[in-house]
């Protein structure tokens, strides 16, 4: 066994931090069916079918300004969203191949930390203790835009520089709280955001199955983020 060890390749990456909604869990319908609601609730305009591919293609703050969400009720909105989700949270299932993704990492000796505007509560609800054990750092109830000091947070926590670090989410704001911590970004093509609005942020990889963030990762291919 250990001769076999020795010849796998060496983890790209000491830890991984993921976002949560769209990226681990499949929440992005469950968002939708509630959207009325909250737009009736906080007084912005609501969602038309039609518009929601359109929608996909913009970043958070373009969509924010485009339904004339007022910017002070976001935090209003956030505790409404997830006390209403905490009620519901068995309609939410992960992505398949997360729990086999999450278990490769775990495997190879990779460290795993969620950053997410959901709250610690919904996130542990819908993963499960299979894979809540598996998680060394929670960072949770991060403001909408407010996830780079929590990356910075999980940094000092995990005694990690930059370097060691990969992040993967679905939202252009998770690229950028990233990027602007140091950290190398992975956009998952599965979540929310589409494929057009995550390049133009610039990921150093982009994700169409869980098992090509564990190419990356566990290093069972060359690290195309090595050369940014």
């Amino acid at each position: 066994m250990a001769a076999v060890s020795s010849l796998m390749p060496a983890p790209h990456y000491k830890m991984v931090i993921f976002d949560f909604d769209g990226t681990l869990a499949d929440s992005g319908d469950w968002f939708l069916s509630i959207s009325d609601e909250l737009a009736d609730r906080f007084r912005f305009r609501r969602v038309l079918p039609e518009e929601i591919e359109m929608l996909r293609g913009q970043s958070s703050r373009e969509v924010i300004r485009y339904l004339r969400v007022p910017r002070w009720r976001l935090p209003a909105i956030g505790r409404f969203v997830h006390a209403r989700l905490a009620e519901q949270t068995d309609r939410i299932a992960l992505f398949d191949g997360v729990v086999p993704m999450i278990e490769a990492l775990v495997a190879a000796g990779v460290r795993l930390a969620l950053v997410t505007s959901n709250s610690q509560h919904n996130a542990c609800a819908i993963l499960g203790p299979r894979i809540t054990d598996h998680i060394e750092h929670f960072e949770c109830g991060a403001s909408l835009f407010g996830k780079a000091p929590r990356y910075r947070k999980v940094l000092r926590r995990a005694k990690l520089s930059a370097d060691q670090v990969f992040s993967i989410g679905d939202e252009t704001r998770d690229i950028a709280a990233a990027h602007k911590v140091g950290i190398k970004a992975g956009a998952v093509m599965w979540g929310y955001a589409n494929r057009v609005a995550l390049a133009r942020l610039s990921p150093e990889a982009m994700f169409e199955t869980p098992d090509a963030v564990l190419d990356l990762v566990l290093g069972r291919q060359p690290d195309p983020a090595a050369a940014n």
